[in-house]
């Protein structure tokens, strides 16, 4: 199973940018999966940002993400996006995009079978 991350760039405050991650594989069902983005500034741990369900398709975020990123999924597409919205430096930082087949807690690494290779979002003036 391979999750192909892209989107992310260098942008400047209050910009938008939006990252998409599309699974491929044999036996990979991608109904079957929650999808996540993850992020891991420099010096910092990885944290959860966003999830999408396979279930139902609800939705969760990062307080510190609330109101300025939608997640979303096209399931013809095996695709899930981040729209990023409102961009502060703050939000510099290695997103990741990761599947769970069982989630019960989206914002929990270990969670997650699958992951991407990181795309690199850099917000600075």
């Amino acid at each position: 199973v391979q999750l192909q991350a892209s989107g992310g760039g260098l942008v400047q405050p209050g910009s938008s940018l939006t990252l998409s991650c599309t699974a491929s594989g044999g036996d990979f069902t991608f109904t079957d999966y929650s999808m996540g983005w993850f992020r891991q500034a420099p010096g910092k741990e990885r944290e959860g940002v966003s999830c999408i369900s396979s279930s139902d398709g609800s939705t969760y975020y990062a307080d510190s993400v609330k109101g300025r990123f939608t997640i979303s999924r096209y399931n013809a597409k095996n695709t899930v996006y981040l729209q990023m919205n409102s961009l502060k430096p703050e939000d510099t930082a290695v997103y990741y995009c990761a599947a769970a087949q069982i989630n019960s807690s989206w914002s929990q690494e270990y969670e997650y079978d699958y992951w991407g290779q990181g795309t690199q979002v850099t917000v600075s003036s």
